[in-house]
């Protein structure tokens, strides 16, 4: 029997084979660790007795909750809407300066939410800097009022659409150029090719970036709390900073744990079950590009107004502050050491979330089942958290089980790995699918051992997944706040901690300069990841 009929064999035979412990183990280590989560908000919650029904059963605590699911819904509408084309744009044409826009229009992952929040009002809220120029210029009093869902919309669509466009970029670099030319020569027209050919391919990116996007929403306390829009993870703040007791706050954070699942689920049904690799193994080859034409000049347009908004609007305001503290006398520090603390830090986390996320998706795609379903949604369980809840978690487990290891970097690392190895499983989970199964099973015909399998071959085959997952983990971590702040070592600060330490007490123009070098330090590293997802075809 020739090779190849024996690896069409095993691939037959691939939903009755047990996945190898390489994969399985992890997985499972992974699914475990997330489950502790679980075990401490129901034991606390179990401590809060009558209190928990009655905290569960008020008419405030599901008006909360629809207001926290429609402003998911909506933030989430928006970001696909921005995505979507700026993936296309940045990859698939001859938008000028194309390398330039790929690395602008994701930068707004460095930039904190809260700080966004703060810049948002700063930019265009009432008594605003805009409003400031347009009363000396033409008399305006008053712009619309921000505050609320508009300005909370605003805040979280400009902070998570690069989420999922992160995603759609790798995998519309996987797509097979072959299927577009196909339909195109069969008479379809530009539009009805993407409809009906691009598009379902998109499905597991769409799938996964809307995921991460609804679940960054769900756990968001930053941008919420500063333009006082009332949502899960604000009153989860009010009962822990309000009361002598954490559970009526584990109380409410079971309920941002089951409407994580029903967002993970949702996904799980819209992403199906049907094939999205190759069915023969063919050559990899880059797409041509589609030239624009007239359409450039709104499409520089589009790009220039997302960027505006979400860069060069906080990156101005920001230079704003900074230019007032240095006028009124303010020092100004080149804080060098918590750029570093930073930068080393979100490595160590990409790293992390990246070694715990591939055997997780791999079990996920490669061996479906109850417990691949399983371990693949628990680890959407920390996404959608706050991160004060995780971090008071691991705090709880490292004092009273681990000691020698509380306070130390390590827990700090793994703290962001909890938090953020969800983005990592999906980005991979989007390039695995799209690699035909043949190919790693002829591995396993040639006699190579699962592990060597997986790290020669898959891997390699996935590399724009890892790197996309990789640049979602780096540059969330950069910008983490709760987590840092509870589970760092003592004397240890990032830029994040800077920023926030200044901006609490209002110091604004001391809050600009580390939120400024946190931008610069973070688009170096994510400038190199972009260079190296352009290289992954030839």
């Amino acid at each position: 029997m020739s090779l190849a009929a024996a690896a069409r064999g095993l691939v037959r035979g691939r939903a009755r084979q047990r996945p190898p412990p390489v994969v399985w183990v992890p997985a499972l280590l992974v699914a475990l660790g997330m489950l502790l989560l679980l075990a401490y908000l129901v034991a606390r919650t179990l401590g809060a007795g009558s209190e928990a029904l009655d905290l569960l059963l008020r008419p405030r605590t599901f008006w909360v909750a629809a207001r926290t699911v429609a402003l998911a819904v909506t933030v989430t509408a928006t970001a696909t809407a921005l995505a979507v084309p700026l993936a296309w744009l940045t990859v698939r044409t001859d938008l000028p300066f194309r390398r330039g826009w790929s690395l602008l229009t994701v930068l707004p992952l460095v930039i904190p939410s809260y700080v966004l929040g703060f810049v948002i009002i700063a930019a265009v809220g009432p008594r605003g800097i805009l409003q400031q120029a347009l009363a000396s210029l033409w008399g305006v009093e008053r712009l619309p009022d921000v505050y609320g869902f508009p300005g909370a919309v605003l805040a979280l669509s400009l902070a998570t659409y690069p989420y999922m466009l992160l995603g759609l970029r790798a995998a519309w670099w996987g797509l097979d150029p072959a299927l577009e030319e196909t339909s195109r020569s069969l008479g379809a027209g530009p539009w009805a090719t993407f409809r009906r050919v691009v598009l379902p391919q998109l499905r597991p990116a769409l799938g996964a970036g809307a995921l991460l996007v609804a679940l960054y929403t769900l756990h968001d306390f930053g941008a919420v709390s500063l333009l006082r829009f009332e949502a899960l993870t604000q009153q989860i703040y009010v009962q822990y900073k309000g009361s002598f007791s954490r559970h009526l706050a584990a109380v409410l954070s079971l309920v941002l744990v089951g409407l994580a699942v029903l967002v993970v689920v949702l996904e799980a049904r819209m992403r199906g079950r049907a094939s999205y690799h190759r069915a023969a193994p063919g050559s990899a080859r880059l797409p041509s590009l589609v030239h624009l034409g007239g359409w450039r000049w709104p499409a520089l347009l589009f790009c220039g107004a997302i960027v505006g908004l979400g860069v060069a609007m906080p990156v101005g305001v920001l230079g704003f502050w900074l230019w007032q503290g240095v006028s009124a006398g303010e020092p100004v520090k080149v804080l060098w050491g918590s750029a570093w603390n930073s930068l080393s830090v979100s490595v160590l986390a990409a790293v992390a979330s990246l070694a715990a996320a591939v055997p997780v998706a791999v079990l996920g795609v490669r061996f479906p089942g109850w417990l691949a379903r399983w371990a693949e949604r628990t680890t959407y369980i920390g996404f959608a958290l706050p991160g004060i809840v995780v971090a008071l978690a691991l705090v709880f487990f490292g004092a009273n089980y681990v000691p020698w290891l509380y306070q130390t970097l390590a827990l700090l690392v793994l703290g962001y790995g909890v938090l953020f190895v969800a983005q990592a499983v999906g980005a991979v989970r989007t390039s695995l699918v799209q690699v035909n199964p043949r190919v790693e099973e002829m591995g396993r015909v040639l006699g190579s051992p699962p592990w060597r399998v997986l790290l020669t071959v898959t891997l390699p085959l996935v590399r724009p997944g890892l790197l996309a997952g990789a640049a979602l983990v780096f540059l969330t971590t950069m910008k983490e706040l709760p987590a840092t702040l509870l589970l760092s070592p003592i004397g240890f600060h990032t830029l994040a901690t800077k920023v926030w330490s200044a901006t609490e007490d209002a110091l604004f123009a001391r809050a600009a300069a580390p939120a400024i070098l946190l931008v610069l330090v973070a688009s170096l590293p994510l400038l190199w990841l972009l260079r190296q997802e352009r290289q992954v075809r030839p």
